[in-house]
């Protein structure tokens, strides 16, 4: 007999099974074993009469949940029962968050195991955390299991209820969640902001100085004692100087007039102010922290960072990445201080080691911040890591180490010139001492660079010292409207609010995007019209939803209930069935909600309605009698909406495309449209016999307005081909796609390589020559600064049959073996180490055999169904005929 042990992973599950004894057996439960049903079909029949079914909580029985067991989920368990019934211990290592302690929970209800049962947690994968976790294992946290179920039934009910309510009064598919809707409304709230605001101007003077044979900038900051106007004294909503501002507001023709005034005046050095700064390094990562400084750094999105982080944690690099924590152990103080002293020596060490206080709402303290696993630290380059597991770690080991260096001594300088009635100001920095900026500067990937960068030399000036002026600039600014936000910054936000728990931040904004609330524009999470409507809703009739500081304090309870301060009945019930319950409040207002007015926005400034229809926003205006709709292209948002873009799209629909010509090949007229995906030229009109006519999106940046004839034949004649490849003698051409334009080297049946074009590339006019270049560059991923190819784990030789490589590489399930198309898993008691050629094409060709066989099995009952519904329309029809005929 031996010790079954579950994790939740393939991955964890191998590494875990290295630092165990040979008896112990390491199996993974896919995560959760059950949950409430996701779908009808998933309802249990014996409830499904039942009013609150579709909740899968019965809230007439205590909130008593019903959990069932997902299909692709069946077989785990059963592989779990069985491998239970050879064991006579089981230990439980699920992860040591409340998540974790929930999978727990629900294994030993599904199991039902007659063995003794341990409760094993650690927060790093290695050898000696796992013999101590080992040693000291304890019983299962009814608490922590209790509030983790209080919160998913409190989702539940929330999304459950509401989502129901925006299908019947908007539109079908949409959703509603607790902590979702909150940041949806975060993101239309600064969306209207952008549509308040007003564009303000003003003007300045930058002069370039000379002192000492070194050259140094500076700007004017006041005339005659008052200060001058910048960016943050106008008021957003009327582009005009703030109420109660007393400073002088410079156009361009007084900023010209100044220049020319001051030009060849004596400059004098009127004041000099030095101030020492002193900065220290910031705490070690937390999950939201994490998240934000992975998103402005490597462009990562929350998803991407924590899959990458779940990875790194399974195999033992780094410590558990779901914490709220920025607390570090003795053991990873001693490792980081270690590493401080071997490479940046003794002056960079701290004087004391440091210890940071959790500052966020509802912080679990005894877990630990997010570092290097073990008590010795290796560095980026020591682990083989590569891709994005390399910067993700590097990026941990760099804020860690840096947590335990010195603090970096700067001296602030400020230098006044005066020029006649003019001030001016030059601004510098010295470095006097690096301190933990030589390993890590937020907000920066080179922190040599970053270094130079923060350090701005001026000369050595006293008071009353002559500097020369050489050169005096007049600049126009245009104050900006406030910035949309980005994942780092929404999740930042949210963690400040105390909504919603970190771990579930990066599903929050997948789920989001997915569901079209937003897109990602560049880094942008752009709020769609769907978004203004739903926010809309919920705003006028469930105001408390997405009020931050109600959701913050529904936070702060379910910490309660883990702590057992608060009890998780009485609240659910008041929050459901209480008299301002959610199904009081639903029953109350559902029948005041007027669906045209729901699916209705309003906006600003516009004359026409925006309304969500079954296939996106359209907008809907009044043309005499009759009434007009056209669509809104996808890429248009809301604070872009202006009466300029409604009156082209309406126009468009009353009076038809915009003709830019005559195509001299064919004769026929070529139009300039706009889609629902944006503007677009369009050769020859839609008809019966033309349905689908030949067209081309307008590239970025490029409007209905500046689209010449010659520029809409050229993309029309898109892709275009540039010449044969000098290596391969393959077709070179150029071409625009869904990410912009690109260069392809298309090698057939070997394959395309693609290459997005540069700023200053033209898809029309780029040559063979400048195309070679670009496809000789290393490629970059979407959403990554230079995303590499994966690397194999191992690679294993060229196939016998058609001599393609095939490699072993490292999947989110475990290792696996490639050919092509075809990935074939590694089976189970078989070693990356040990899998050999001729192995690998057996598991390949049996991998294929089986996908073919499924192939053939899913085409022939399909067959089987097509003709047996057939059968039955046909007699459906038949019986429809005879009673009309009667």
């Amino acid at each position: 007999m031996s010790t079954l042990v579950i994790v939740e992973s393939p991955t964890k599950a191998r590494t875990i099974r290295n630092y165990l004894p040979s008896d112990y057996r390491v199996e993974a439960s896919m995560g959760h074993v059950r949950d409430l049903p996701q779908s009808a079909s998933e309802i249990p029949t014996s409830v499904k009469g039942e009013p609150w079914a579709q909740l899968g909580v019965n809230v007439e029985a205590n909130f008593e949940p019903i959990y069932v067991i997902p299909k692709d989920k069946k077989k785990v368990v059963k592989e779990l029962k069985a491998a239970l019934k050879e064991s006579d211990r089981l230990i439980l290592a699920t992860d040591e968050d409340r998540e974790g302690e929930s999978i727990s929970w629900h294994l030993l209800q599904v199991l039902k195991p007659k063995v003794p049962i341990e409760r094993m947690v650690f927060h790093e994968i290695t050898e000696e955390a796992i013999q101590a976790a080992l040693d000291n294992c304890r019983d299962l946290d009814e608490q922590l299991i209790r509030a983790q179920e209080t919160r998913r039934i409190l989702d539940r009910l929330v999304g459950y209820t509401l989502s129901p309510l925006l299908w019947k009064k908007i539109a079908w598919g949409l959703s509603a969640g607790r902590v979702q809707s909150v940041a949806v409304r975060l993101l239309v709230m600064r969306e209207r902001e952008r549509r308040r605001f007003r564009q303000g101007s003003y003007w300045d003077l930058k002069a370039l100085l000379t002192h000492a044979k070194h050259r140094f900038e500076s700007k004017l900051i006041a005339l005659d004692g008052k200060r001058l106007a910048n960016g943050s004294d106008f008021d957003e909503t009327t582009g005009q100087i703030a109420a109660g501002r007393d400073v002088v507001l410079l156009d361009e023709a007084t900023a010209r007039g100044l220049r020319d005034r001051l030009a060849g005046k004596p400059w004098t050095v009127s004041n000099i102010d030095e101030r020492p700064l002193t900065r220290k390094p910031a705490a070690p990562f937390t999950t939201s922290t994490l998240q934000q400084e992975a998103n402005r750094k490597l462009r990562l999105s929350a998803r991407d960072t924590m899959r990458i982080a779940q990875n790194l944690y399974e195999n033992g690099y780094i410590t558990y990445m779901r914490t709220d924590s920025v607390h570090l152990s003795e053991q990873a103080i001693t490792a980081a201080r270690a590493c401080v002293e071997q490479m940046y020596g003794q002056e960079y060490l701290s004087p004391k080691p440091r210890q940071y206080a959790t500052k966020s709402k509802g912080a679990q303290e005894a877990h630990e911040a997010i570092r290097p696993a073990g008590s010795h630290f290796r560095t980026p380059q020591e682990t083989g890591l590569s891709g994005r597991e390399f910067q993700l770690y590097e990026l941990i080991w760099k804020r860690t180490v840096a947590s335990q260096m010195a603090d970096a001594r700067q001296t602030s300088i400020a230098v006044d010139l005066t020029v006649e009635n003019a001030l001016f100001r030059a601004n510098g920095k010295r470095i006097d001492f690096p301190g933990f900026l030589r390993a890590y500067v937020e907000g920066s990937d080179d922190p040599d660079a970053a270094l130079e960068d923060r350090e701005v030399i001026l000369p050595t000036m006293a008071v009353g010292d002559r500097p020369q002026c050489g050169e005096i600039e007049a600049i126009s600014h245009e104050t900006q409207p406030p910035a949309r936000y980005t994942e780092a910054s929404l999740v930042k936000m949210l963690e400040s609010e105390g909504i919603g728990r970190p771990s579930t931040y990066a599903s929050i904004i997948g789920t989001i995007v997915d569901r079209g609330y937003a897109q990602m524009t560049g880094n942008a999470l752009i709020p769609t019209f769907t978004a203004f409507a739903v926010t809309d809703l919920l705003e006028n009739y469930f105001p408390e939803l997405v009020d931050t500081g109600f959701t913050a304090r529904m936070e702060q309870t379910l910490d309660e209930i883990s702590m057992g301060k608060v009890a998780w009945l009485p609240y659910l019930r008041e929050f459901y069935l209480g008299e301002s319950g959610l199904e009081t409040q639903v029953k109350q207002q559902e029948d005041k909600i007027d669906p045209n007015e729901a699916r209705t926005i309003e906006l600003d400034n516009l004359d026409v309605k925006v309304r969500i229809g079954r296939y996106g926003a359209y907008l809907e205006a009044e043309n005499g009698s009759e009434t007009v709709k056209a669509s809104i292209p996808k890429d248009l948002t809301p604070s872009d909406l202006d009466p300029q873009q409604v009156e082209l799209l309406l126009r468009q629909k009353t009076e038809g495309p915009d003709q830019l010509g005559i195509d001299p090949e064919t004769g026929a007229p070529i139009f300039v449209l706009i889609g629902s995906y944006g503007p677009y030229v369009q050769l020859g009109e839609a008809t019966e016999e033309n349905k689908k006519p030949k067209r081309a999106s307008l590239p970025k940046g490029t409007t209905p307005d500046n689209v010449t004839l010659e520029m809409a034949l050229g993309l029309l004649s898109l892709p275009r081909e540039l010449g044969s490849h000098p290596e391969t003698g393959a077709k070179v051409k150029a071409g625009l796609g869904r990410f912009g334009p690109y260069v392809v080297h298309d090698r057939g049946k070997e394959g395309k390589d693609y290459r997005s074009l540069k700023k200053d590339d033209d898809v029309l006019t780029i040559g063979l020559e400048r195309a070679l270049e670009l496809l000789a560059e290393p490629k970059k991923g979407r959403g990554s600064r230079s995303k590499k190819a994966k690397e194999p784990l191992r690679e294993l030789g060229a196939h016998p049959e058609d001599e393609a490589t095939v490699n072993i590489y490292d999947g989110p399930y475990g290792p696996y073996i490639k050919h092509g198309k075809t990935n074939a898993s590694i089976p189970e008691g078989e070693t990356v180490e040990n899998i050999t050629l001729e192995r690998a094409v057996e598991l390949l060709a049996a991998k294929a055999s089986s996908a073919k066989s499924s192939r053939k099995s899913s085409k022939s009952s399909t067959t089987k169904k097509t003709t047996k519904s057939t059968g039955t329309k046909k007699s459906t029809g038949t019986k429809k005929t005879k009673s009309t005929s009667q």
